[in-house]
């Protein structure tokens, strides 16, 4: 359903459409940007202040679900954002033509078969390095704390 309105569209309903757009592509950045922040912390704490009572592998398996954990939702925010800049797009393109179909419609779903799966998000250049470090940090952090891979361990576990 397309309505395009007689009336001319106003210049400040347009910057104001896309001052929404745009704040809503700030907030999924930020929130990104803070999970990262999160993340950092709550690995060095864990690492940091795990003691030798804590049973080794919960402690690793811990950290590494609570890295898997933000990276699925910083992939989210990504891809929201990519929803967004879509978004924003779509309405530069049909609100020079005069189209007011959706005007003032924020939400980015409409846009979900125009960007890349979550997954794909998860594993891209952007993410995948910072996260891929962490999960190495991780592991090499683990080896060097508790002297040992977790394959002795789990092979120890079952012996």
């Amino acid at each position: 359903m397309i309505m395009i309105s007689a009336k001319k569209l106003d210049k400040a309903e347009l910057h104001k459409e896309i001052d929404l757009i745009q704040a809503c592509i700030t907030r999924m950045a930020n929130n990104s940007f803070l999970l990262k922040g999160w993340l950092v912390s709550i690995v060095a704490v864990i690492l940091a202040l795990s003691p030798d009572q804590f049973n080794k592998p919960i402690v690793f398996l811990t950290v590494t679900m609570v890295t898997i954990s933000f990276w699925y939702l910083d992939a989210f925010f990504l891809r929201t954002e990519k929803m967004y800049r879509k978004m924003y797009t779509w309405v530069l393109e049909k609100r020079g033509i005069g189209d007011r179909e959706k005007q003032y419609d924020l939400n980015p779903h409409r846009f979900d078969d125009e960007v890349e799966g979550i997954w794909k998000v998860m594993f891209s250049k952007t993410l995948f390095p910072f996260y891929g470090i962490v999960i190495g940090i991780i592991a090499f952090s683990f080896i060097i704390i508790y002297g040992e891979t977790m394959l002795d361990i789990i092979c120890r576990c079952r012996n």
